[in-house]
């Protein structure tokens, strides 16, 4: 996981950046076409909107998941510009990561005064 965390720690980094710069306030898909733009830009390799089939008895279903952004096929970051993060959201990032066989994500609120206070890491064990 010691990658992860690595790409953990440059995502919070760029995520900071967008939110001092463009602030609170805005649509999710705004945020995320940033983040999208600064994680490209840094040289990851980023995928955005990545479909994400869910397996039910052995089926692959196309449920329409939708990962908002994967790096490096390591790290799932879930975007929102939300009042407050809930339970919910906690829960759907976890069960992304479960469907993507991935350890860590980010469950990020840009809809906050502070960043810092709207990141929570969630870890698939």
């Amino acid at each position: 996981m010691e990658s992860e965390n690595a790409i953990a720690t440059e995502v919070i980094g760029l995520a900071i950046k967008i939110h001092r710069q463009i602030g609170p306030g805005l649509l999710e898909s705004a945020y995320k076409e940033c983040l999208y733009y600064e994680l490209k830009k840094t040289g990851f390799y980023v995928e955005k909107e990545k479909a994400l089939p869910l397996i039910y008895d052995e089926i692959k279903l196309d449920c329409g998941y939708r990962l908002d952004i994967i790096v490096e096929n390591k790290l799932i970051i879930e975007v929102k510009a939300v009042e407050a993060l809930n339970e919910i959201y906690l829960a759907q990032t976890l069960t992304y990561l479960k469907l993507a066989h991935c350890k860590l994500g980010l469950l990020i609120n840009f809809n906050v005064l502070l960043l810092k206070d709207g990141i929570k890491r969630v870890i698939n064990t």
